[in-house]
């Protein structure tokens, strides 16, 4: 999700918030947000930005940014039994973590959340910042069950992860945990700055093992090409021997107008490097096209991709253009092409 100076989730968010509960509370390898994944979805699906995914007990969850002033609340929670209608559950935080806001002050919510499952426990990753600062910080909380009616169901903050200080190159936001086929634990992470990074995690703790490290750097997109460096909220995943690394370009935040769009690379290693179809370098800017904005559905991006036996969804945000611009949740299949390339299903 866009953190730069260039615009305010939090206005954003409250701006389109009345909006969302008054209407229910309830050659190129691109594709336009519009064919069959076109579909609305039913139910609780606004406002909804930067949403990860996980399957637990015969349901889907979706975590996403939240704001403390917001009625759903700090890192919203919505499940569904069928991907298409979705409830609101709850929220993880009652209040910004007291280290956060000592390590960030004025901050004011909790962004893009990672969920994940591992150690007998969920992981859930999250960040705070402000708008246009590098100022940054990756915490984690964990939880042993999804089931809020069982006895052991509680958010456990784990506190900092990672962070970033406006002497650094790198923004740690967006983070995504990944289990390599080696079986070692990676988080990757990043906006702006000069990119996408990647750090690895130690499996016991699920945060980077002590001493100094230097990120791997991912992706980037150097100025002037991809001025002022608009690449953030990476997702890998392990599929066919290759690492795709899936990232957002431009901007969101800014309801209809915003430029959002979603854009892929391959590597043979987790650490890269990555190259899009045409075989040019993520590091330079490039990268594959995946998903665009339509009329109705702008900006679309910072996604997730759910991996399941019966195929891959993508899971992300777009802004509605027949609803004033709210973000909504967007859930669309994908299939494969013959040379491993993801496609969104028509």
């Amino acid at each position: 999700m866009h953190k730069s100076m260039h615009g305010s989730r939090r206005r954003f968010m409250q701006a389109t918030l009345a909006l969302a509960l008054a209407a229910g509370r309830g050659g190129s390898l691109g594709w336009s947000a519009g064919s069959a994944a076109d579909r609305p979805l039913a139910g609780n699906i606004s406002p909804v930005h930067d949403p990860c995914i996980i399957g637990a007990n015969g349901e889907y969850h979706v975590f996403c940014t939240g704001q403390a002033a917001d009625p759903t609340g700090l890192i919203p929670w919505r499940s569904s039994r069928d991907l298409r209608t979705w409830r609101l559950r709850g929220k993880v935080f009652e209040t910004i973590p007291r280290w956060a806001r000592q390590a960030v002050p004025g901050t004011q919510g909790l962004w893009a959340p990672d969920i994940s499952w591992f150690n007998e426990q969920f992981y859930l990753y999250y960040a705070c910042s402000t708008f246009g600062s590098n100022r940054s910080v990756i915490g984690l909380a964990t939880n042993r069950t999804l089931d809020p009616a069982a006895p052991n169901f509680a958010w456990q903050d784990q506190g900092l992860v990672l962070e970033s200080h406006p002497d650094d190159d790198y923004n740690a936001i967006d983070p995504n945990r990944i289990i390599d086929s080696q079986g070692r634990h990676w988080l990757s992470f990043g906006s702006f700055w000069s990119g996408i990074k990647l750090l690895p995690l130690d499996p016991a703790t699920g945060k980077p093992p002590a001493g100094h490290l230097v990120p791997t750097a991912l992706a980037a997109r150097p100025v002037p090409r991809g001025a002022p460096g608009a690449i953030e909220a990476p997702f890998i995943i392990e599929r066919h021997g290759y690492y795709y690394l899936f990232v957002s370009f431009d901007y969101c935040c800014r309801g209809i107008a915003s430029s959002y769009y979603l854009v892929v690379g391959r590597a043979r290693a987790v650490t890269g490097p990555y190259v899009g179809r045409d075989g040019r370098a993520m590091s330079e800017g490039y990268g594959t096209l995946l998903l665009q904005g339509n009329a109705r559905y702008r900006g679309p991006g910072h996604c997730a991709v759910l991996r399941e036996a019966g195929g891959d969804h993508l899971v992300y945000h777009a802004y509605d253009a027949q609803a004033n611009g709210r973000p909504v949740l967007r859930v669309a299949p994908i299939s494969w092409s013959d040379d491993f390339w993801p496609l969104l299903a028509d």
